[in-house]
């Protein structure tokens, strides 16, 4: 950090030059993957439990699976992690933003871009975690960590929806179908600029894309209803 700070420090006064844009875009990538990677329900299974979530149920590495295949009170440990880790990508990129100064088209959107472009790498690392394997979660929890981050409204969109869905049915995959779905909508009415709603529909599509086995089972009815766990 300091070392970017002093780097961005050397540029002119006024607006950062295009390639200090560049080195913050790619820190906060990169700092977010990172955070994304430490998948809760992994570590927990794998290193505590010393059973890989990820050898059960339908072989998922996220918190719905996780409580099915284990209960008990580290799904909160699972819980933690999962929010920890979207709470510092999102405020870790904000920090980082925060040392440039845009003009033009970008000006409007750079504070509310940071909250994005966070949440699109750090979903990217709990999805496809490289230490383990590629193989990760849903993105779920994390992304309604990343919504209520963002804008209470949106997170009433996303986690309201998801919240009646899942109840009323009991499919916790259609909820978070309509999670992902409604995501980039809502961030259209709240925030319509080119880039963050590109952003949004590509955090949205992601989601939508983790649960494509999910909307094919519900589409033939063999998609598992939640229980609460029972040992």
């Amino acid at each position: 950090m300091t070392v970017l700070i002093d780097v961005l420090a050397t540029a002119p006064q006024g607006v950062t030059p295009t390639w200090g844009i560049a080195l913050v875009l790619a820190c906060a990538a990169v700092g977010s993957y990172f955070l994304g990677c430490f998948n809760g329900a992994v570590i927990v299974s794998k290193y505590i439990l010393r059973d890989d979530v990820r050898n059960h149920g339908s072989g998922n590495a996220g918190l719905t699976n996780f409580y099915r295949t284990f209960g008990g009170p580290l799904t909160a440990v699972v819980i933690f992690c999962d929010v920890l880790k979207a709470m510092l990508a999102v405020w870790g990129s904000e920090l980082l933003f925060g040392l440039v100064t845009v003009s033009g088209a970008w000006a409007p959107s750079w504070p509310i871009l940071a909250n994005y472009w966070a949440g699109l790498f750090c979903l990217l690392g709990h999805m496809f975690p490289c230490m383990f394997h590629f193989k990760g979660g849903k993105g779920i929890l994390s992304g309604g960590t990343i919504a209520i981050m963002i804008d209470w409204r949106i997170a009433l969109v996303v986690w309201g929806g998801f919240l009646l869905l899942a109840v009323l049915t009991r499919y916790v995959s259609l909820g978070s179908v309509w999670a992902g779905a409604s995501f980039p909508f809502a961030t259209w009415f709240c925030y319509p600029y080119v880039e963050i709603v590109i952003l949004g529909f590509l955090i949205g599509g992601l989601v939508v894309w983790q649960h494509r086995a999910n909307i094919k089972r519900l589409v033939t009815g063999t998609e598992s209803k939640f229980h609460f766990h029972h040992k």
